[in-house]
């Protein structure tokens, strides 16, 4: 079949099976960080889309397109998102019934979900340690992960009942796969089945919700600071992908992942600039000379280190350790020991006296400017 070649804008009515690609010659901008290109397909009947990457496996026959086309789904409306990168995108239309007339068209215009994937993804990252904590999100996410999940949960305990040579369980070998087929199946058609089967989604919805609520509130909110931990990494790890996958452009995408990492965890580049800096300073200063201290401050420090070891000696001296009878046995004045463990001062003001007479920095500093005077003259 001749193959009919796409273009932005492209817009045609067909009534028979075709093949068609599309050949990128657009090389993508910063400004397409958010922009979506689309092939879509619609039709009043039934029809299968087949994507493939090139001409020659639009003709190709392998095993896994024949198994792939009984498992593709069989749509009437259907969109393919083409990859801005991807030199060249194909696929062919298969009608099921005659007289099926289709639509194909391509366009690219702004998606808000990438944007909401993207925002999203910011939101994880960044709040992923308050949200680990947090019980309202520990409930919400175990509800819906229970929604979610329930049909593999589902799948797992059939597999779990079967016996293991029964025919039926050959059919649960795939039940994975088919599980997420089965998701990805009511997730494309979910419009149609709130409209028609209401009654029984609600009920489904309120059914898995009470057991999952339930499941979560017999295991109780993580308390474990381990287990905190590895949801909170585990919630930024999943953050960061989905702001690379939020946005179309690889490189903007990857600086953007940079940007953020760098922001949340920025007290330890400045740390580490700020080290650097200092050391550069320092090697090209050269050693920096001591700081001396001025006569006031040799005075305020010798009163607060002897303050300091006298506290130390009378706590000692007051601990089931020391030797009380030894110590009283060697010293002259043992009621004055008494009393200066009991917080008493350990001179006498007549020794207080004696010693600012002998060594008072008034009297130093007079001999200093004698011994001056006697050199000059």
């Amino acid at each position: 079949q001749s193959v009919i070649q796409l273009h932005e804008g492209y817009v045609a009515n067909h009534s028979a099976p075709h093949h068609f690609c599309y050949t990128n010659t657009r090389v993508p901008q910063w400004h397409n960080i958010w922009t979506r290109m689309q092939i879509r397909v619609k039709s009043s009947r039934m029809i299968r889309v087949t994507q493939v990457g090139s001409e020659e496996e639009l003709e190709g026959s392998s095993v896994w397109n024949i198994v792939f086309s009984f498992l593709k789904e069989k749509l009437n409306d259907t969109s393919i998102d083409v990859d801005l990168y991807s030199n060249k995108t194909c696929l062919k239309v298969e009608l099921l019934e005659a007289g099926t007339t289709y639509c194909v068209a391509l366009f690219r215009r702004f998606d808000p979900k990438l944007f909401l994937v993207f925002f999203l993804g910011l939101l994880l990252f960044f709040c992923g340690d308050m949200l680990s904590r947090s019980q309202l999100f520990y409930y919400s996410a175990g509800i819906s992960f229970g929604l979610l999940a329930s049909l593999l949960i589902l799948v797992y305990m059939m597999s779990k009942v079967m016996p293991r040579k029964s025919p039926v369980y050959i059919l649960l070998v795939g039940g994975w796969s088919f599980s997420l087929y089965l998701l990805q199946l009511i997730f494309k058609n979910l419009r149609e089945i709130c409209k028609s089967y209401w009654q029984y989604l609600l009920g489904y919805l309120l059914l898995v919700g009470f057991v999952s609520f339930g499941v979560c509130y017999r295991y109780g909110p993580l308390e474990n600071k381990r287990s905190i931990s590895l949801l909170s990494w585990a919630l930024q790890l999943l953050g960061l992908l989905l702001m690379y996958s939020g946005i179309q452009i690889h490189p903007v995408a990857l600086a953007l992942v940079v940007i953020a990492i760098c922001t949340k965890n920025l007290d330890y580049p400045l740390q580490w600039a700020f080290t650097a800096y200092r050391r550069v300073q320092s090697a090209r200063l050269g050693p920096s000379p001591p700081c001396l201290l001025t006569e006031e401050e040799y005075r305020l420090q010798g009163e607060v280190e002897t303050r300091k070891a006298l506290e130390e000696l009378r706590n000692y001296c007051r601990s089931p350790d020391f030797s009380a009878w030894t110590a009283v046995s060697r010293i002259q004045s043992p009621k004055r020991f008494a009393d200066f463990v009991g917080g008493a001062c350990h001179v006498t003001p007549n020794e207080v006296s004696v010693h600012e007479q002998e060594y008072s920095l008034d009297d130093i500093f007079e001999d200093e400017l004698s011994e001056e005077d006697e050199k000059e003259n």
